[in-house]
């Protein structure tokens, strides 16, 4: 079925007139790379299947001779059984696209923007690990401690279809460094995923619709920040959006970023009032509201970082936060893509 389906996509991109639909040839060949590693991957555990079966052979007349090399399959055919059942979630139309993750810190204070500061940190150094690249295009700082929003590019293949599981709120429990009386503290900190949008998408956005300001950036030093009106906050008027760039020493620049924001916000909002007629006469539709928390890290009285949808867990809380947060990624994947699971 898939060798098929490949097939017909080679014979798609043969013919020269598909690539004068640039957004066409885009879906395409995103289509084929997803086709192509998930057979790529069924190749190899086909082949460390019939390894398995002559090491069990072997181990009939030399049990302890084979052994390590019989374990060494196992492990790696889980793993590998484990890659397939995570291209199959990542099906999405967007999966593949990079992301913007814009974290708002909740009520509270600095406490609260402390917990943001702490979230941010988490996912860039996630995609450190895991080789994507993540830019800050848009923060505002607290001059006493922590952050009040940041909007982070992270750009990479599938970087979408692993972070769309994180948008919703996240809930910190620990004694507050800012209480004199040492007392346990409770915040909270919303995160929001959304896909990149390459801008040759047939979004529409007039000119006449937008309201484009310019400003100062703010921030917590350099030789560019507050000398010139570099900073762009673009508004626009149909659907209230707002976004607003100040990383680059450029308005020109800061502007482009930003005009690349909206377009992603654009699009996703057509896709959730698409995904809200499909759904309509849905029942039980929860949505991502304060309070109604994701996923709590708790660092006392004991330490537990759970994600509340998939019951996953791990008492490792240094390691989260220190972005080891690919088992819930995983965990959420797996779980939304079972019968009745978070994405169905």
């Amino acid at each position: 079925m898939r060798e098929k389906r490949l097939a017909e996509i080679d014979s798609l991109l043969a013919q020269p007139d598909i690539w004068k639909d640039p957004a066409r040839t885009r879906d395409l060949q995103s289509e084929k790379s997803r086709i192509s590693t998930i057979l790529a991957q069924w190749q190899t555990v086909s082949t460390l299947w019939d390894d398995l079966q002559i090491f069990l052979d072997l181990a009939k007349e030399d049990e302890q001779g084979v052994a390590a090399d019989i374990t060494d399959t196992v492990a790696r055919l889980e793993r590998h059984c484990h890659d397939i059942e995570k291209a199959h979630v990542l099906s999405g139309r967007d999966d593949p696209k990079g992301a913007f993750l814009e974290i708002h810190a909740g009520a509270g204070g600095l406490e609260a923007q402390d917990w943001a500061e702490m979230l941010l940190r988490m996912y860039l150094r996630w995609a450190e690990m895991n080789g994507y690249i993540a830019r800050i295009i848009d923060i505002s700082s607290d001059e006493e401690a922590g952050i009040k929003h940041a909007t982070v590019e992270i750009s990479g293949q599938w970087a979408f279809g692993y972070l769309k599981g994180e948008t919703g709120v996240h809930r910190l429990v620990r004694i507050s460094p800012y209480d004199a009386n040492k007392r346990r503290h409770t915040s909270f900190a919303s995160v929001l995923a959304t896909p990149e949008v390459d801008q040759n998408i047939d979004i529409a956005i007039d000119e006449k619709d937008l309201r484009i300001d310019t400003y100062r950036a703010s921030g917590h030093g350099g030789q560019h920040v507050n000398k010139t009106d570099s900073a762009v906050r673009i508004t626009h008027l149909p659907t209230g959006i707002v976004v607003q760039c100040q990383n680059e020493r450029s308005q020109h620049k800061n502007k482009a970023f930003a005009m690349k924001l909206l377009a992603s916000k654009l699009y996703e909002l057509e896709e959730t009032k698409q995904k809200e007629r499909m759904n309509e006469f849905s029942k039980g539709k929860k949505e991502i509201a304060w309070g109604s928390q994701i996923r709590s890290y708790v660092l006392q009285p004991y330490q537990l970082v759970k994600d509340h949808r998939t019951n996953f867990e791990m008492g490792n809380v240094n390691a989260v936060l220190d972005g080891d947060i690919t088992p819930f990624i995983d965990a959420y994947l797996m779980q939304a893509a079972s019968p009745g699971g978070a994405g169905a």
